[in-house]
């Protein structure tokens, strides 16, 4: 599962430096660079939510454990 999440969150950057690429890359096809900047973009979302249900279903099969301040009262 630790593997599985460090892959997505790499996929993550990776997806987000190709959009970068493609949005700042001169060129005369402008369609061609917005069609792949927005897949390059869709990607990055696919596999942020992927991640964020990755940390959910960990959670919930007990391989982490919340560790943030007690509740006071």
């Amino acid at each position: 599962m630790k593997y599985l999440v460090v892959a997505a969150f790499v996929g993550i950057v990776v997806s987000l430096g190709s959009a970068l690429f493609f949005m700042m890359r001169n060129g005369n096809n402008d369609a061609l660079k917005g069609n792949r900047m927005a897949r390059a973009l869709a990607v990055r979302v696919g596999l942020s939510i992927l991640l964020f249900v990755c940390l959910l279903a960990a959670w919930q099969l007990g391989y982490i454990q919340p560790t943030g301040l007690p509740a006071t009262r």
